[in-house]
């Protein structure tokens, strides 16, 4: 697969060697700031629309900015290349993202987190909570920590984490993500953020009551998690062979991670 790459920070670069290890081919790279570091003979760029055809890529994986993420995602859909996308706290654009990529039948997967073991974190915590909803002794909530450089709070995890437990839990029905001064409300699922350091990203999950704590927890050791699981995503993305499917045909649409691993755990919340 030729693969494009928008945004070649600390994530970028660990895209191109996670996709390079699996045996594909970086055939651009587009970074406003200059993409230093890339391979010799990797078509260079500054903005797509200079890019073009974007060096002949298959598909283009997407980490940039919050503020650039959402145009990026329709520059691309325009010239029909599939994006994967990484970069969260542009999601109250959504919905017109999703309509520029249907309209040029184009494709978008998009994902919070392409963390495995964040994925397995979502269906556990999505399954205790409906454990805590039937015993109104255990409050819940809990907290996320990344390193300070993170542009957006809360993490676009931290959001996903929070529909899971609201979706399982009656007595919450509103997520808190701002500091309070005032106690939080029953109804409240209060979920604050902290930014310090070189942390990578932990999320914590707390059910409380007056005899006991149970916390989940999950801890990222670095990024290559997220970096191997934003190639896989795409892989799936090109990737629709079966019965009826022509060679080479590719998915079109919207998808996000539950797509992806809906062949692995296809009865699970």
């Amino acid at each position: 697969m030729n693969i494009a790459l928008i945004g070649f920070g600390r994530m970028g670069k660990m895209i191109e060697a996670a996709a390079r290890e699996r045996g594909h081919r970086i055939a651009a790279v587009v970074d406003p700031y200059g993409p230093d570091g890339a391979a010799p003979g990797t078509a260079l760029y500054k903005t797509i629309e200079e890019a073009e055809p974007l060096g002949g890529a298959d598909l283009a994986v997407e980490f940039t900015r919050p503020e650039t993420a959402a145009e990026n995602i329709k520059a691309l859909a325009k010239r029909g290349i599939p994006a994967v996308t990484g970069t969260t706290g542009w999601y109250g654009r959504l919905e017109e993202v999703k309509q520029a990529v249907e309209a040029s039948g184009s494709s978008l997967l998009w994902s919070s987190n392409f963390s495995l073991g964040v994925h397995f974190f979502y269906r556990i915590a999505a399954f205790a909570a409906a454990l805590a909803d039937a015993v109104p002794e255990y409050d819940a909530g809990g907290w996320e920590a990344h390193h300070n450089k993170k542009a957006d709070s809360p993490s676009g995890t931290a959001r996903i984490l929070a529909e899971k437990v609201l979706a399982r839990m009656k007595r919450k029905t509103r997520a808190v993500f701002e500091t309070l001064n005032r106690p939080p409300a029953a109804e409240e699922f209060h979920y604050p953020s902290l930014r310090i350091g070189s942390a990578p990203g932990i999320h914590t999950l707390i059910f409380d009551s007056p005899a006991d704590t149970i916390e989940i927890t999950h801890t990222a050791r670095n990024r290559e998690g997220f970096a191997l699981g934003a190639v896989r995503a795409a892989e799936w993305l090109v990737s629709c062979s079966g019965p009826g499917k022509p060679a080479g045909a590719r998915r079109r649409g919207i998808f996000t991670m539950d797509d992806v691993l809906a062949g692995l755990w296809p009865d699970q919340p």
